[in-house]
């Protein structure tokens, strides 16, 4: 690799990534297209990166053809993490799901196309929520695909997109799935974040129903491991492929708030049982069969590790948490048409 484009990359897992791809390859151009909506943000990228210069920032929306056309002449690999990614917000306003994640894919993929000739690897970055509800345990590749939101099943026409871009036109494409994400400077909205914050606020811990949702659990640094191998492999190994990334091991989104709550003594916080959201998935777990044969990968960090130094960065940066604590919740519509807050 001599240039990659990491779209998404002032998100979450994608800054995460551009951290640790700069590291592993120190003399390869990293580019990263973002259009910084609310869950893209510059300060997740330290200042030794956006000031490196091997790094090149590009601010824009990836349905502009002509600017990801731009960038594309200058780079071999790409990484697509882009996308609106919350069930929530999907189900109040779906449109610019479909808008970003559907045709901002098929932009991406057309320009791969069209840059055949200089694009060796095409990294898409799909989710678990295609799924659905696990009708098997664990949820293997091969699991029925049943989006459960107007988030999931945006994501699902996207996976299958660059999946029939790959059959028609031999795209260098491989897909992958990551099961529940987790780590320093997540995005309040999330389930993880939002309790940490929540308990360092003194404040309730909204559970959804009952709590009983069970989730695999994954440390956004090991997921980013599990990334770069994507990027290594012999692409013969994997191109076409679909893969999972989880670890195989569910937990229940009561048992998190009980291990937070735990783990920050002085919270005063109590959980506070609402209304279960819209298009729940009541179980999500990962075969980690194929990654490990594949990418020769599994996840070696366990929750409660994870956990730890999650809520040690939050403690240690609340400058960062407490000017986004307004977004840990959106309101969305109930069966009853009332608005319901998640």
């Amino acid at each position: 690799m001599k240039a990659i484009l990491v779209t998404g990359g002032a998100g979450f897992i994608g800054s995460h990534f551009v951290r640790a791809f700069m590291r592993r390859h120190r003399t390869a151009d990293v580019h990263v297209l973002d259009a910084l909506t609310y869950a893209g943000d510059l300060d997740n990228l330290p200042s030794n990166i956006l000031d490196h210069p091997h790094f090149r920032f590009w601010y824009g929306n990836v349905c502009d053809a002509d600017l990801v056309g731009e960038v594309m002449r200058q780079v071999d690999t790409v990484i697509h993490f882009a996308a609106e990614s919350h069930v929530a917000r999907s189900i109040s306003s779906n449109t610019k799901f479909y808008e970003t994640d559907v045709m901002g894919t098929q932009v991406i993929a057309s320009q791969v196309l069209k840059n055949r000739r200089r694009i060796k690897r095409f990294v898409h970055i799909s989710t678990s929520e295609v799924y659905g509800t696990a009708l098997t345990e664990p949820m293997s590749e091969d699991h029925q695909l049943m989006p459960n939101s107007p988030y999931a099943s945006a994501k699902c026409g996207a996976d299958r997109l660059v999946y029939s871009y790959w059959r028609t036109y031999g795209i260098p494409a491989v897909v992958i799935r990551p099961f529940n994400q987790y780590g320093p400077s997540q995005h309040l909205e999330k389930c993880i974040p939002r309790f940490i914050t929540s308990a360092l606020n003194n404040a309730p811990l909204t559970l959804h129903g009952d709590g009983s949702a069970a989730r695999d659990w994954c440390y956004v640094a090991d997921t980013c491991l599990a990334l770069l191998a994507a990027l290594e492999v012999p692409l013969d190994a994997i191109v076409g492929e679909v893969i999972n990334l989880g670890t195989g091991v569910p937990t229940d989104v009561q048992t998190i708030s009980r291990k937070i709550l735990e783990r920050i003594p002085s919270s005063r916080s109590v959980t506070e049982n609402i209304y279960n959201r819209p298009g729940q998935v009541d179980l999500h777990v990962s075969s980690t069969t194929k990654a490990r044969r594949l990418l020769g990968w599994q996840a070696t960090t366990d929750l409660d590790t994870g956990l730890d130094r999650t809520i040690r960065w939050y403690l240690e940066n609340e400058a960062w948490w407490r000017k986004r604590i307004w977004m840990q919740h959106v309101h969305v519509p109930a069966a009853n048409g009332n608005k319901v807050l998640h």
